[in-house]
């Protein structure tokens, strides 16, 4: 059986440590807290799951410090997680399998990353991560911000079903500016940024609706070299998002047909096509591209691609209710907003509709 070192960095996470530590109890064969400079009683609570709690001096650095965490572990496997991860109970199960039958030639495993949720616990945001890497495979961690790890040299990759959980608390002030912060300070010291970073600055930039400067960083993005499929595409969307905020809608129709041109109409890109017809009034066209976006729910579990889970969900359902509504087909109009309130248990305006097109059809009969 192998032996794995959990490793993570923390700061003021008085609500969210017992909580993921909890969650992995029984897996990792040690546990190395760094603490960035908490002021509640982040290392307390650490301290009753592992006697190394360890200081780091922040330097705006996440993957100096996140390298620093590694440095520390001493086991075969290096797992890392947020403080406000969790392995759910089923996850939790699959990963002490992987532990106790990890193939001797694995110097890395994937997991799939659950991002975020809505207000009715469906899934909106995935990925897919590196976890667990053999410690002597000496994996380094490289960017100031949403940080990579990055290989020594080839690898053998495992893509598990091993599904890590954020569970973020919302905060009531908005988005923290941390991040966008420490963005701005390394820039403002010439701090050369990597690709990814310069990708990282414009999501930061949109999130803070700041979206003629995150336009200016994704195009940059997008002008460099050997960018992986995936992430063009990722960035085309959160492109062609940023345009039509700041009234440029043939600048995200651009965007949209760019698509087209990497891979298969991915679901982001299908709803504005559909979104694109329906404007015209075209709602048969409409359909087909709803249709699609259902028919294609994204990129491949195993794939590296973010997957934004409304365009292949509800959202489709949504507009193809009311596409049939338009065409006067109330019976498939009907079968959508039923559909689409199936993951939007709570939304008014599908009640409604739902009440009305059963009132038409039953007159109808």
């Amino acid at each position: 059986m192998a032996t794995i070192s959990l490793c993570m960095i923390v700061k003021n996470e008085t609500n969210t440590i017992a909580r993921c530590l909890e969650s992995v109890a029984g897996i990792p064969d040690e546990i190395i807290i760094v603490d960035t400079g908490s002021a509640d009683d982040t290392k307390e609570i650490a301290a009753r799951f592992t006697p190394r709690v360890l200081d780091f001096e922040w330097t705006d650095d996440f993957a100096a410090a996140r390298n620093f965490s590694f440095a520390a572990a001493t086991m075969d496997y290096i797992l890392w997680l947020d403080s406000d991860d969790v392995l759910l109970p089923a996850d939790r199960a699959k990963l002490l399998e992987l532990k106790a039958a990890i193939a001797p030639n694995v110097d890395a495993v994937s997991m799939a990353y659950n991002v975020s949720f809505d207000a009715n616990n469906n899934l909106t945001s995935s990925s897919r991560r590196l976890r667990l890497v053999r410690r002597t495979s000496n994996f380094t961690w490289t960017g100031v911000i949403h940080e990579d790890l990055e290989p020594a040299g080839p690898y053998t990759l495992l893509n598990s079903d091993i599904v890590i959980t954020h569970q973020k608390e919302i905060s009531a002030s908005g988005p923290s500016r941390r991040n966008l912060e420490i963005f701005e300070k390394h820039i403002a010291q010439g701090t050369q940024l990597r690709p990814t970073d310069i990708f990282n600055y414009g999501r930061e930039l949109q999130m803070h609706k700041e979206f003629d400067k995150a336009i200016a960083s994704y195009l940059q993005f997008l002008d460099c070299k050997d960018i992986k499929p995936e992430l063009a595409l990722i960035t085309l969307n959160n492109l062609a998002t940023s345009y039509y905020m700041v009234g440029k809608p043939d600048k995200e129709w651009e965007c949209t047909l760019k698509s087209l041109e990497i891979d298969i109409p991915r679901p982001e890109f299908s709803c504005r096509f559909g979104e694109r017809f329906i404007a015209q009034k075209k709602f048969a066209q409409a359909i087909f591209w709803y249709d699609l976006a259902l028919k294609n729910p994204g990129a491949d579990p195993q794939s590296w691609s973010v997957d934004s889970h409304p365009f292949s969900t509800w959202l489709p359902h949504k507009q193809l209710a009311l596409c049939y509504y338009s065409l006067g087909d109330y019976a498939r109009s009907l079968e959508h907003n039923k559909a689409a309130r199936a993951y939007l248990p709570d939304d008014a305006d599908i009640a409604t509709n739902i009440r009305f097109l059963e009132t038409m059809l039953t007159r109808q009969t």
